[in-house]
């Protein structure tokens, strides 16, 4: 069963991440879970995965957020699960960005920006830092809405270096990040080569991928697979990444 539903290979590797096992730093106005070392925590065996660095799954008190602080030589993409984030940066641009919707910042050769929670809730979301294809790009940043219902059934790019992909954010990366919704009971698949890795989380729902279940904010490692099949055990809305 678990064979030919994963269409695994000898290489293959498959490993539930359970939310309750990944880092946490509570800061008040910030919850911050880390599925990959980042700040006080560190886990040797979950520095990155392939070119994906960085997961923080965020949840950011109403009127609170991040004061302007740089980077560099990161691929940044937010995924906004809940409320909105709005950004601004040291290129003068500006944007509010809300559940479901998708920014992504390049920061290249540097770039410094501020995040906010302006709404009179709580915003959570993702946030994905991945290993840029070579340093030095022009920093950059761009948002957009993307509509809910492409995605129902089926994986769509959102953010994107791969060539091909279109009606995309572009990033500069090997990489894309992917977003689907799945009714209960109902399937998805994903094709992908044995030397890719893929990092699946459920913003919402329960599923099942060969043998395992994951619940909402888990993560799922995957690498040495030509195909991924998920099937939705509760209605589910998910955020895939696939990376060199």
């Amino acid at each position: 069963m678990f064979q030919t539903a994963m269409q695994t290979t000898a290489k293959a590797h498959i490993e539930l991440r359970p939310f309750a096992s990944i880092g946490a730093a509570n800061h008040g106005w910030l919850d911050a879970h880390h599925h990959f070392s980042f700040g006080g925590y560190h886990d040797p065996a979950r520095v990155h995965w392939g070119a994906l660095r960085v997961w923080n799954d965020d949840r950011i008190a109403a009127k609170s957020g991040f004061p302007t602080h740089p980077h560099s030589d990161m691929e940044i993409i937010t995924y906004v699960t809940k409320g909105a984030i709005t950004h601004r940066d040291s290129l003068g641009n500006e944007g509010r960005t809300e559940a479901g919707d998708v920014q992504v910042m390049s920061a290249g050769t540097g770039i410094a920006h501020s995040e906010f929670n302006l709404e009179d809730e709580e915003t959570r979301l993702f946030q994905i830092w991945i290993i840029p294809d070579r340093r030095g790009h022009a920093p950059s940043w761009g948002a957009r809405p993307f509509p809910k219902d492409s995605r129902e059934g089926k994986f769509v790019p959102l953010a994107s270096g791969i060539a091909g992909d279109t009606d995309v954010l572009a990033i500069n990366a090997n990489a894309r990040v992917l977003g689907a919704t799945v009714k209960a009971g109902e399937t998805v698949r994903y094709d992908l080569t044995e030397e890719r890795h893929a990092y699946l989380v459920p913003a919402r729902g329960k599923i099942r991928i060969g043998e395992i279940e994951a619940n909402a904010r888990d993560g799922v490692a995957i690498t040495g697979v030509t195909e991924i099949v998920i099937t939705a055990l509760e209605d589910a809305e998910l955020v895939l990444v696939d990376a060199a």
